[in-house]
């Protein structure tokens, strides 16, 4: 047994302080088994979210050493524990209570994303035929267990507050897997400039490099979105083509 310090912000509504709490550590624990043994022997009122405990849920994100990630995938072998331990809540949404953020915001800005809008059947018995490296292009999105710590780590929301005008990562890449899906005949690129604010990402990857699953948001999402709205409202040939087009109707 070893002891390490865990320095855990405490407070509410955005008001408080960092606690330092002393706890025993052994080989294998997890952040949130620390934050865990702290809440039964030291802080019974210490207010974390957390649910599977297995990097599948994404309720414990935390911001861990001023870095987001999940608590119960940060080994306590990946930190430096001769130094205090810094847990504290996401900085890009209200805080509630310790550790304890409301991301419902989220929730909200899901809902004004066009939903799925699959094309007829292409086979006679109602079914469709896609080729099998189309479906794997977007097979990558859903691996997201919406965590929102891309969302956390990306300065037009943490820095900026540009929640008004900006989806963040986690919708763009949600955007993405409908915009690419082999099926779907649904039309998002006019939203994703005006309403969304594709334009508003600088591709800096910092949302690549958070995400526990390891999803390529930027490059594989997020740019190819850039790419058509970029295609249609930009494009010189593209609108000299609109404008034929109008003129024939």
């Amino acid at each position: 047994m070893a002891t390490a310090t865990f320095r855990i912000w405490r407070g509410e509504k955005g008001q408080g302080k960092f606690h330092d709490y002393p706890t025993e550590v052994s080989a294998g624990m997890v952040v949130l088994d620390a934050v865990h043994q702290i809440q039964a022997e030291q802080a019974g009122d210490l207010a974390v979210r957390w649910n599977c405990k297995a990097g599948k849920c994404g309720s414990c994100s935390a911001e861990i050493n001023g870095m987001p990630k999940l608590m119960c995938m940060t080994r306590l072998n990946t930190l430096p524990l001769d130094r205090p331990v810094t847990v504290e809540p996401m900085k890009a949404f209200p805080h509630m209570r310790d550790l304890v953020t409301d991301v419902s915001w989220n929730y909200e800005v899901k809902k004004r994303i066009s939903r799925f809008e699959p094309r007829p059947p292409d086979a006679p018995d109602g079914t469709w035929r896609i080729a099998q490296e189309v479906v794997e292009r977007v097979q990558e999105f859903r691996k997201c267990i919406e965590c929102y710590l891309c969302q956390d780590v990306c300065h037009v929301l943490r820095d900026h507050h540009m929640h008004e005008q900006f989806i963040g990562p986690r919708f763009l890449l949600y955007a993405a897997a409908l915009e690419m899906h082999p099926l779907d005949v649904g039309d998002r690129v006019e939203d994703l400039r005006k309403q969304f604010g594709v334009g508003l990402c600088n591709i800096t990857k910092c949302c690549t490099k958070v995400c526990p699953e390891n999803i390529t948001i930027t490059d594989n999402a997020i740019i190819p979105l850039k790419e058509r709205v970029v295609d249609r409202f930009f494009d010189p040939l593209s609108k000299l083509f609109r404008v034929f087009s109008n003129s024939k109707t």
